[in-house]
């Protein structure tokens, strides 16, 4: 998975009770923000501006291949941004002025696809999965979630809170999943990410996500990911 945990400092956070809008993006409109998307990623790189640069160009590529999977599903959460004073009625008396709204911010995105049968499987998922979890994606109730961008806030503010903003995110992500199946079957969401990227593996478990149990079919010690799952 891709996890990005941009500090921006100086901005103060929105309250539980004023959170970021989430919404679905159309193809054609992530083609409209992918410059707000590569900034949004780039953010987290560090380092200087060509490093800065090569980071987003690597996420957009990555993107651009993502978005043409069949199912591919991609949410950004959004927060208004306020404009200082304007007036109202004509005066400039302080009881006249009022707050104008202007615009939105992205704050972060979530984004995946449902696990396909036929192959090639993504990343080579189906070596870290047991039997019951490939039937799951038999019946398209298998959903990678392969990219997370939030703020480093969500990290470590109330992680196992219902409204932080990776919870929020990722559980759209299924509802919306399971809301396009028939019947609405639950939907299981899983996640590779690499055995030395502890940051990650830190943030999705206090996030709820869990190892994936196996059923004899044991990963080797040298696979280069672990798997998680989050859902019922």
């Amino acid at each position: 998975m891709a996890l990005n945990v941009p500090d921006r400092r100086g901005r103060q956070a929105p309250s539980p009770l004023e959170a970021e809008r989430i919404r679905a993006l159309s193809r054609r409109q992530i083609e409209d923000r992918y410059k707000e998307l590569g900034d949004l990623y780039a953010e987290t790189s560090g380092g200087d501006p060509r490093a800065w640069n090569q980071a987003r160009a690597l996420f957009l590529h990555r993107l651009a291949v993502e978005v043409q999977r069949p199912g591919f599903a991609l949410l950004v959460a959004e927060r208004g941004v306020l404009q200082g004073p304007a007036e109202v009625g004509g005066t400039a008396g302080a009881q006249d002025l009022t707050h104008r709204w202007e615009g939105v911010v992205l704050t972060g995105c979530a984004y995946g696809f449902p696990v396909p049968v036929q192959e090639p499987w993504w990343r080579g998922l189906d070596g870290y999965l047991p039997r019951d979890l490939l039937r799951l994606a038999a019946c398209g109730r298998l959903f990678a979630i392969s990219g997370l961008i939030v703020d480093s806030r969500v990290r470590t503010h109330h992680p196992g809170r219902d409204w932080n903003l990776a919870r929020r995110l990722q559980r759209r992500l299924l509802a919306d999943r399971t809301a396009a199946l028939a019947d609405h079957p639950p939907v299981l969401g899983v996640t590779l990410v690499d055995r030395a990227d502890t940051a990650t593996l830190r943030a999705l478990r206090s996030w709820g996500w869990r190892p994936v149990r196996t059923d004899g079919r044991a990963t080797p010690l040298a696979a280069p990911c672990h798997a998680l799952v989050i859902g019922p």
